[in-house]
């Protein structure tokens, strides 16, 4: 244990962030660099190390929290990063974008704010990357076998960098003209800077997967090529398909999908564009959808200078505290207000812009088709359904859309599905057995595609996952940690 009087004696204390008038500026990480060190120690020590650490279940990949926790409190970096590396191959992207569902189920918040293990881990990794500990694992020999990895997100990169270590020969493909998928074009520079991404794929170089960008499997290269080179593939491309909202107006330009709005965004950062060609510059935004793509596209909003942005919700209002339908460990619905939602705030005068307990009617256009108005009214639940509330009726101006509901499923227009051959489970994604292995011998699938839309933190456990089922269907064993099975759920879902 860290310190038997830790959480007694010292309250939480999260990074620190930088000040809105001076982040809304520019696109780098919202913290002040290099805070979270002098605190660190500190926050580490409150860890109680419980006799049955519930953090460990909340978190879908294990993680040994109490362990490194233990470590960074004695300021033995090198062992704190090799107990964290152990579970997570990636633990500063999760460190940085993970809601934190192991802070949740956290022993120490049943009545006291629960351990800053976000904080710790990404402490850990960013300094362990900062001395050079953080290298190249090669295997000691290869298999002979060959693995394609289609998608190269968090589950496809995971999968990829398990099964090079074990010796396969690896190609990722990718279907953008850059490595990392959602990490890469989905996740705004603000909340994650593409450098640590960059570093990750030259470790991953040097280990010796290949990577192959550009190159969408089902288009550019049929499914029956890719089964005929690899001995077996991992399908890990993600839920992609986006919800829509059809309703009148729809057809209006500027009114986008988020994932339309956002890479744009990105791709400005990476020297493609001087502006983005869907810019919130002198507009007023609604982004509808209250989740996290829907604070990323307020944040990235806010950064290009929208004169009002407005986020709508169907849902009603989180509340601040615990419900009973949601008791400790579980992961409860609350309010939260993200970088993005403070700095809503502080440009507006304290107005968050968040509306809730809204249903969008019909946009309305000028004559030249653009988008003007959002015409939306209250809605509430009656007998357990969503009624409209009449009388309730209005307008917002509304000059750029983008609407960020979450997604359905796998992208079914490329053809992938359907030159493969899988088979769908009864939600409408890939269905998979305890080996991550398809209906189609050789393919398996990790992550979104056959999970459903979730977290970053499901995707790297799923893509470790099933590293091992490929493995053992290559080899007959694997020595590659034992799998979640695709039924897990942790306390957190």
């Amino acid at each position: 244990m860290a310190d038997p009087k830790g959480f007694l004696n010292h309250g939480r204390e999260a990074a620190e962030s930088r000040p809105v008038e001076e982040r809304v500026k520019d696109w780098n990480e919202v913290y002040v660099p290099g805070s979270l060190l002098p605190i660190i120690t500190t926050q580490a020590s409150r860890c109680m190390d419980c006799g049955i650490p519930f953090c460990h279940n909340g978190c879908p990949l294990g993680n040994l929290i109490p362990e490194w926790n233990d470590y960074a409190y004695r300021e033995d970096w090198r062992g704190a990063y090799e107990r964290l590396h152990a579970t997570n191959n990636f633990p500063e992207f999760t460190g940085r974008l993970c809601p934190a569902p192991c802070e949740a189920a956290c022993v120490l918040g049943i009545n006291q704010p629960a351990v800053t293990i976000k904080n710790v881990e990404v402490s850990i990794i960013d300094k362990a990357w900062d001395a050079g500990t953080v290298v190249p694992q090669p295997p000691d020999r290869l298999s002979g076998k060959t693995v394609a990895v289609v998608g190269s997100g968090p589950a496809g990169l995971a999968a990829a960098q398990q099964l090079t270590r074990a010796g396969h020969t690896v190609a990722v493909y990718e279907r953008a003209d850059r490595i990392g998928g959602l990490l890469r074009y989905g996740i705004p520079e603000f909340k994650m800077e593409k450098r640590h991404i960059n570093r990750r794929i030259e470790q991953m170089r040097a280990e010796g997967t290949k990577f192959r960008p550009g190159v969408e499997i089902g288009r550019d290269m049929p499914a029956s090529a890719l089964r005929k080179r690899y001995d077996a593939v991992v399908l890990a491309v993600g839920a992609t398909t986006a919800r829509d909202l059809p309703v009148p107006g729809r057809e209006l330009k500027g009114v986008h999908q988020a994932m339309e709005y956002l890479p744009l965004a990105n791709k400005v950062q990476e020297g493609d564009f001087v502006t983005s060609p869907i810019s919130a510059e002198g507009k007023h935004v609604v982004v509808i959808g209250g989740g996290d793509t829907g604070a990323d596209c307020v944040g990235t909003a806010n950064r290009q200078g929208a004169l009002s942005v407005t986020q709508l919700e169907i849902m009603p209002r989180p509340g601040e505290e615990r419900s009973a339908g949601q008791p400790w460990p579980t992961f409860p619905m609350l309010y939260k207000v993200t970088s993005a939602h403070e700095e809503t705030a502080a440009l507006a005068g304290g107005d968050e812009g968040r509306v809730y307990s809204v249903s969008t009617t019909h946009f309305e256009g000028d004559e030249d088709g653009n988008v003007q108005w959002l015409h939306m009214i209250e809605v509430e639940f009656v007998d357990g359904r969503l009624t409209q509330k009449p009388g309730t009726e209005r307008k917002i101006p509304a000059q750029l859309v983008t609407l960020a509901m979450g997604f359905t499923g796998t992208d079914r227009e490329n053809g992938l599905v359907e030159q493969f051959g899988l088979e769908l489970d009864e939600r409408g994604n890939i269905a998979r057995d305890a080996d991550y292995q398809t209906n189609v011998p050789g393919v398996f699938v990790a992550g979104d595609a056959g999970r459903g839309q979730s977290l970053i933190v499901w995707a790297i456990a799923e893509g470790r996952s099933a590293a091992r089922g490929v493995d053992r269907y290559l080899t007959g064993a694997s020595d590659l940690p034992a799998p979640i099975r695709p039924t897990d759920r942790a306390l957190t879902v």
